[in-house]
Order: C-alpha cells, then structure tokens, then sequence
C-alpha cells in the first residue's frame, strides 16, 4: 500500500513539476515578446515633419513627430502661409483652417482622420465655439476621437480665437 501512495505522490510532484516548468516556459516566451515590440519602440527614430518650415523654425516647434506608430501634432491655428493669423474675428472659419492644415499633416504621414485618436481644442470663446461645433461632424465620419475642449484667455496672437492639437494612431 505504501509503495502505491509513493507511486502516486511521485506521480503528483511530476505533473505537477511539468505544469510548472510548462508556465515558466510560457512566461519566459511572453517575456521576450514583450522586450522584443519595446526594442522596436526603443529603435524607432522620431520622424519630424514641418508643415511651414520657415514659420516653425522661426517660432521654434515641430508641426508633428512620428515615433513608432504614434503621431503627435502640435496645435494648427489660422495662419497664411507666412506665419500670419488668417480670417480675424471668423472662429467657424479659422477652425476650417485648422482643419485644412491638420489634413495636410495626416496626409503626410497617410493618415486621414479616423486614425486621431485624441484632439485637444483650445478656444478663446468656448460659447461661440460650441455654435460652430457641428462641422466637426464633417471632419469625423466614423468615430470622434478622446479629448477636451478648453476655454483659454488667450492664444499665440491675439487674433487667433482656436487651436487644435492631435495624437494619432496608425498600426
């Protein structure tokens, strides 16, 4: 009888044995894949893209990076070509510009705006925004991405009255 429970409690400590050496086995492979997509991450060089590049460089920023699959875009507002605010005292259509320069950068990067995963909006007249709110609906046609809308008390220049920032995801 004692040779039987021996049999069975070797038996027990081998299953046992190879359940464990299974998980650690799975652990260690779920390790190296984990360490193996941040090595990719890591590796990955910040891809810079100006969109008016003597207008950034004189102001000192980046229009967007691109590291990875991520892409952050800085806030577009209403400027002309030359760094100068466009359509004074018009919030519905200085958001249409802003609009206008954010499709340029997506399209840079083969994106369109379903890939914008968060959008922050900076406004110096949240209830006149909130009027004009609805062209968004034009701009996100299937999903509207996470983000805030913020009242602020002033932008860059005084005749600037929006400004809008992205984060993009493209796998």
């Amino acid at each position: 009888m004692q040779t039987v429970f021996k049999k069975l409690k070797l038996m027990s400590i081998c299953i046992g044995l190879a359940f464990t050496i299974q998980s650690c086995g799975q652990k260690d492979k779920e390790f190296q894949d984990e360490t193996k997509k941040q090595s990719i991450i890591l590796n990955e060089k910040p891809e810079y893209f100006l969109l008016r590049p003597e207008v950034e460089k004189a102001y000192g920023y980046s229009h967007a990076v691109k590291i990875g699959n991520t892409i952050k875009i800085s806030g577009a507002v209403s400027f002309d070509d030359q760094g100068k605010p466009a359509a004074k005292g018009d919030l519905a259509q200085q958001m249409k510009n802003c609009y206008a320069d954010l499709d340029k950068i997506l399209k840079h990067y083969d994106c369109t705006f379903d890939d914008v995963v968060m959008e922050n909006i900076f406004t110096t007249n949240m209830p006149l925004f909130l009027e004009v709110s609805g062209y968004r609906k034009e701009i996100y046609k299937k999903n509207f991405p996470t983000g805030s809308w913020l009242g602020v008390k002033e932008l860059a220049f005084p005749e600037l009255m929006i400004e809008i920032e992205l984060e993009v995801y493209k796998p």
